[in-house]
């Protein structure tokens, strides 16, 4: 694995996200998820899934660098698989929590919001679906997820806007569930999933999957009108203009 580090401890898979400074999602770490996923939904020995990042980035959401530069065959692909990944983690029969250890945004918040519960570093970081702003399409699916945890009222205005929310306002509207020092944010999810697992597993299983049905059910649907829009979008001048402006401010902000 080259994007993410796992290792076990009491029965639960802590996934660490480890893909450069700012653990951009990229085509490999969405094969890297995935994969991880299915192995560990398989796997009765394991009880649950904590996924975390590195201090400063749980992830800064998608490599817009690298998938600027894929051809219409790369990126279509990249799209299905990533809305895969969503829909994987969202229908996760055992227990997800997410160890948002800093900045979140996009893909990153994308990834908590599957989550079961989210558990946020206090700080100077934010947390949020900025797609509009950057050119790219809501699908109905995000839109789905996002107002699944705020409300399809609050989660409307936020997208549409492409609100991004610090620790403490995230936990107030509902967007995380915790907030506590970095230094303790894996022991906090740890905690939090013993309380999980303590249970009984078929109950928990499905009175999860009860409570998301309406959610899995437009998680679930096909994606293929939805990524065709997507695509037309992400080849439209005025997103390629957008994009290009974002990616030469990282590129400078690197340098």
């Amino acid at each position: 694995m080259n994007t993410i580090k796992v290792t076990i401890r009491e029965k639960t898979a802590i996934i660490t996200l480890d893909r450069g400074r700012s653990n951009a999602i990229n085509t490999e770490m969405v094969a890297e998820l995935s994969q991880m996923i299915e192995n560990i939904e398989r796997d009765d020995s394991i009880l649950g899934v904590i996924i975390g990042g590195k201090e400063g980035y749980f992830s800064a959401g998608l490599d817009l660098i690298e998938l600027y530069n894929y051809n219409e065959v790369e990126i279509k692909t990249f799209w299905e698989d990533f809305l895969n990944l969503v829909s994987s983690l969202t229908t996760f029969k055992k227990p997800l929590i997410a160890a948002i250890s800093g900045h979140a945004p996009a893909g990153g918040c994308l990834l908590s919001l599957c989550c079961d519960y989210r558990i946020m570093a206090e700080g100077k970081y934010i947390i949020g679906l900025n797609e509009v702003p950057v050119g790219l399409i809501i699908p109905e699916s995000i839109f789905a997820i996002y107002s699944f945890w705020l409300g399809k009222a609050k989660a409307y205005r936020y997208l549409l806007e492409g609100k991004l929310l610090g620790p403490a306002t995230a936990l107030e509207v509902g967007l995380v569930d915790e907030v506590v020092n970095i230094g303790s944010i894996l022991t906090a999810a740890e905690r939090q999933m013993q309380k999980y697992i303590m249970l009984d597993a078929n109950t928990w299983r499905h009175s999860k999957l009860n409570m998301r049905t309406e959610l899995i059910k437009q998680i679930s649907q096909d994606q293929t009108e939805t990524i065709e829009k997507l695509l037309k979008q992400w080849w439209s001048p005025q997103s390629r203009a957008i994009i290009s402006t974002i990616i030469k401010n990282l590129s400078a902000s690197k340098s």
